[in-house]
């Protein structure tokens, strides 16, 4: 196992475990990180609160791997985000969303890139649209616009 794949695994742990210490030594200072639905977020603080308002959002959140790979400095993770959403869950605008009560069981990816042992880009892929839909946060289906 190399430093890129260490580092992923120890940075999933952590989100699961809402370890904010840990999940901070995991980022590089200026880390960035993508996600659907927000702009570029920037900085290892930015990243540290991104990851953990989305998990605080599922107190039993868990990832199933499917599979992990690494080459070189890249790891990627794949497999599927679960949790019940039992906490508010932050908007991109900055507003929150009450928590709806609803299990999620979501298809993710993410890469990540290591450098001197910190994850200095990270990108996570998922469907936001499947998302909202298994949180009921969509609205229902206009049978008229067939």
């Amino acid at each position: 196992m190399g430093d890129a794949r260490e580092v992923m695994d120890r940075l999933t742990a952590a989100v699961m475990a809402k370890d904010a210490e840990t999940l901070a030594g995991c980022y590089a200072e200026d880390a960035v990180v993508t996600a659907p639905g927000e702009d570029e977020i920037t900085g290892r603080d930015a990243a540290v609160d991104f990851l953990l308002q989305m998990a605080q959002g599922f107190p039993d959140a868990n990832f199933e791997y499917l599979d992990k790979h690494e080459s070189g400095d890249v790891a990627i993770d794949e497999g599927y985000f679960t949790g019940t959403n039992t906490e508010p869950l932050p908007l991109p605008s900055g507003e929150t969303v009450e928590p709806t009560g609803r299990s999620v069981r979501l298809r993710a990816c993410d890469v990540a890139r290591v450098e001197g042992g910190r994850v200095t880009s990270h990108h996570f892929y998922w469907d936001n649209m499947e998302f909202l839909g298994q949180l009921g946060l969509l609205p229902a289906p206009d049978p008229g616009a067939l």
